[in-house]
């Protein structure tokens, strides 16, 4: 059959995203992959200048996702099938683009680890994510702000005449367009994958890419990729070059064969051709190849510990096989960006089929001769050559205009395109997209005014990169004005002329607790916590005053400010204040698990430890549990020496003495 391009939808248990945290992301949140300075010294001099290279302050412009919960119903969500003869590729572009499942219709195989529900967990560098299938991770590092947004989709004229899908979107972090073609031959066993990252500004921006990919684990399941040694990095958060494939008496190419959760980053040569593979006991599989471009591989590993295990049911539903994740970057750990400059872009090409090898070579003892087996049988498949020839043939096609419409992304795109007057063939960002959310800033782009709302509401989200800097600090300084100027200010790392901005709009505003917050937060930065307290309280009681109903846009903001106000009056003591903040919030607030976790704290702290242990021992799932979070345990060890029960037990390294 001719390859055909087809919209659909899927049915799956999902959990509702909930509303954006209004309240700006002035730091990051809780990050597990960093290293320390000393370990960094010790790296080899590119790598510690990438590792180096323009770390996030903060999450702005983007908005954390931490208001879903536990509770799932059948869902439709809008789909992309892609499909010739041999395989059918299903994309989700309402959740970042996600491939969701890559089926082979020769053998019947699914060669992808296909989640059966959708359960956002906090792993994203903005809190929501979701695990399974082959994932676009573009900004920093980490999992994209963009893992559950939606996408601008179009099918556009393939290299060889068919139909191609084009995904694109404009990245905030790093202020950045890029796009990601899906174009599979009409007799091809393999999926071809365009990207393109282009920097339209005239100042250079540090690029991060890492395409995740989750395959099915099993105890026979073997990785394979073209190197000899690799990057450990676990988390205790160390880098160490450790042989493949044997690392501390056991063989790490086998993802079940480790206890704790780790990342192996191969150090593959420069000559050699870029692929990584995940084979089955029969020898049976998937593999990744690129061009050279697309330089680093990977392994995740959750490992057969009880916090990996855990996580991996968290992440889906008990009975489900579990999964590892091979990966493909632009530099050789997801701990280093790359410089673009200003109007240049990076482009390459990566192919995804099945692989079939020798069992024995490849469950050998001999690395070598399993790499090389791999690899023979992939050169035979697909000739290193013959994805030369496809990025080559997919280049031209890049700056073609798409044609039919099939999915909508943001309206984010549109204004710097507005704004910016930026041409960028092949990927439109149309104002028909813009919306509420930019129709403030494209009238203080046409006015040189930002506006005041008519009536009580909450703000909306801030703009930070230079030029809305610049248009905020020309403009009437009116209240709402200071208080996204003091935003952008803050996140370009100019922190007390921020908080004079936030102070100049607190004399005048009519509403005071988003600001009040804002200075809060600055307390904190500068050590200050006795008066972030009092700035925190009095922000608290001021949006207590101002909320007009019991809507899910206020519930978000009295939860989310009263959290960070109980977390800063526990810091200085101020128990009865936490409680009183704790009482004001709504029921229904008070009983999701995050909140039963911060109750058993505010037990603690009250000398009430029988309650809080009772707290515990009733149960309660924190849906929002950041990756890597040790909270859970923390909290216990202050109520009793007993081992932590397993459904709070979500370690990710071993325990220090």
């Amino acid at each position: 059959m001719a390859t055909t391009v087809r919209r659909t939808v899927l049915t799956l248990p999902a959990a509702p995203l909930g509303p954006p945290n209004p309240l700006p992301a002035l730091r990051p949140l809780d990050e597990t992959h960093s290293i320390d300075e000393r370990t960094r010294r010790e790296l080899p001099r590119e790598m510690a200048r990438q590792i180096g290279y323009e770390p996030l302050r903060t999450l702005l412009p983007v908005r954390v996702l931490d208001g879903y919960g536990r509770e799932r119903t059948e869902t439709g969500l809008d789909a992309i099938v892609i499909e010739n003869d041999r395989l059918r590729a299903t994309v989700l572009p309402c959740l970042g683009g996600r491939i969701h499942s890559l089926h082979h219709k020769p053998t019947g195989r699914e060669l992808l680890y296909r989640n059966p529900v959708f359960q956002p967990a906090d792993f994203a560098l903005n809190g929501a994510w979701y695990s399974g299938g082959i994932e676009w991770n573009i900004g920093a590092t980490g999992h994209t702000t963009l893992s559950c947004a939606p996408l601008h989709a179009a099918i556009v004229p393939a290299p060889d005449g068919g139909e191609m899908v084009r995904l694109w979107e404009w990245e905030r972090l790093r202020d950045l367009p890029f796009q990601v073609d899906l174009w599979l031959p009409a007799d091809s066993d393999f999926l071809h994958v365009g990207v393109r990252i282009r920097n339209p500004h005239e100042r250079p921006a540090p690029v991060y890419w890492w395409s995740n990919i989750a395959v099915e684990e099993h105890e026979t399941t073997r990785v394979l990729a073209p190197a000899a040694e690799a990057w450990h990095f676990g988390y205790e958060r160390s880098l160490r070059r450790v042989p493949v494939p044997d690392f501390r008496g056991a063989d790490r190419t086998y993802p079940l064969r480790s206890e704790y959760p780790a990342d192996y980053f191969y150090e593959v040569p420069a000559e050699a051709r870029k692929w990584i593979a995940s084979l089955d006991a029969h020898g049976h599989g998937l593999v990744q190849t690129s061009t050279d471009v697309l330089r680093g591989r990977k392994l995740f590993l959750w490992g057969s510990g009880r916090g990996g295990r855990r996580w991996q049911e968290w992440l889906t539903e008990p009975g489900t096989s579990g999964y590892a994740e091979i990966q493909a970057g632009l530099a050789r750990t997801q701990l280093e960006h790359l410089r673009l400059d200003g109007g240049g872009e990076f482009s390459w090409l990566e192919s995804y089929g099945p692989l079939t090898a020798d069992p024995a070579a490849v469950h050998g003892d001999d690395w070598a001769a399993a790499r090389a087996e791999v690899e023979g049988r992939l050169s035979d498949a697909l000739p290193r050559a013959a994805v030369d020839a496809a990025y080559e043939a997919w280049r031209p096609c890049a700056d073609t205009e798409p044609g039919e419409r099939l999915a909508t992304g943001s309206g984010w795109g549109a204004l710097e395109v507005l704004r910016g007057g930026h041409k960028l063939p092949g990927t439109p960002f149309d104002e028909s997209t813009l919306g509420e959310e930019q129709a403030p800033w494209r009238e203080l782009l046409t006015t040189g005014v930002f506006p005041a709302p008519r009536r009580v509401v909450l703000p909306g989200p801030s703009l930070v990169s230079p030029h809305w800097r610049d248009m905020l600090e020309t403009a009437p300084a009116e209240p709402l004005t200071e208080y996204h100027l003091g935003v952008a200010q803050w996140h370009a790392g100019d922190l007390a002329q921020a908080v004079r901005s936030w102070e100049r709009g607190l004399g005048l505003a009519p509403s005071r607790w988003p600001l009040l917050r804002c200075l809060a937060a600055a307390d904190q930065e500068g050590g200050n916590a006795a008066r972030a307290a009092e700035r925190y309280l009095e922000a608290f009681d001021d949006l207590c005053q101002e909320r007009r109903d019991d809507g899910e846009t206020w519930t978000s903001a009295t939860a989310a400010l009263g959290r960070e106000a109980i977390d800063a009056l526990l810091a200085v003591h101020r128990t009865g204040d936490a409680r009183a903040v704790w009482d004001r919030l709504r029921p229904a607030v008070r009983q999701r698990g995050r909140f039963c976790l911060l109750n058993a704290q505010l037990l603690i702290a009250e000398g009430r430890t029988d309650e809080a242990r009772a707290v515990f021992d009733a149960g309660f799932e924190v849906a929002d549990l950041r990756e890597g979070a040790e909270v859970l345990g923390e909290v216990w060890s202050q109520l009793t020496d007993e081992p932590l029960p397993d459904a709070y037990d979500y370690r990710m390294r071993p325990r220090t003495p």
